[in-house]
């Protein structure tokens, strides 16, 4: 089964480095990034993880919990958390899953289906394709899933920046331009007509084109 924007993101019980979770329940009421790794002890994973963990109170701040996976047991992910914190310089801060029978990497559609075997024998390349990111919002949807090569990095600000424009779009009838940063001018959707829009900003927008209108962020 394949996945797409706004489908349900699929439940399921694992094992991680902070106990037992099922993981809709460990969502709650919180937005959530799910980001996968094809292996542990590897060198660009290794970068992300630290990053990602120094980056955590951001997400914090925006109701978002992080969530890492690993196609390996949860006993090595402890001895490679020592090895993130000594060369990244932040300790990992959030759990991850152990996913040693592909079970999660399978039902996110990072590995075919009919994969077989276990994590036992396989090698990073064998799991080149685990390497997505996901963004899940309060009502347990997939909004974002982007898939990285295992020799880029993953650029987690601009995770961030996705988050903030989602959860803004969430609560206003406005989209992000290219290149969107917070508290910059944000567009009028097209589904809004001019009579509503003049109600909703009675400060006033700038209309470059009928279909394209701008205006100050609002709260």
């Amino acid at each position: 089964m394949s996945l797409r924007i706004n489908d349900q993101a699929p439940n399921f019980t694992a094992e991680t480095t902070e106990g037992t979770i099922d993981f809709h329940k460990w969502l709650g009421d919180s937005w959530g990034i799910l980001f996968s790794h094809p292996k542990d002890f590897t060198p660009v994973c290794t970068t992300e993880l630290g990053y990602m963990a120094g980056l955590k109170p951001e997400f914090d701040k925006r109701n978002c919990k992080i969530i890492g996976l690993s196609v390996d047991p949860i006993d090595n992910h402890a001895e490679w958390a020592k090895d993130i914190e000594e060369t990244q310089g932040h300790a990992v801060n959030f759990p991850i899953i152990g996913d040693k029978d592909l079970k999660v990497a399978k039902l996110y559609n990072m590995l075919p289906a009919d994969e077989s075997g276990t994590s036992e024998g396989r090698t990073a390349a064998n799991n080149a394709t685990v390497r997505s990111v996901f963004i899940i919002n309060p009502e347990k949807k997939i909004n974002l899933i982007l898939t990285y090569p295992m020799t880029t990095g993953r650029n987690f600000d601009e995770i961030l920046r996705v988050l903030e424009s989602i959860q803004l779009t969430s609560r206003h009838k406005v989209a992000t331009p290219v290149n969107w940063r917070n508290g910059e001018e944000v567009i009028i959707v097209p589904t809004v007509s001019d009579e509503e829009a003049k109600a909703t900003y009675p400060e006033g927008f700038t209309t470059h084109k009928p279909y394209l209108r701008t205006v100050k962020q609002p709260d």
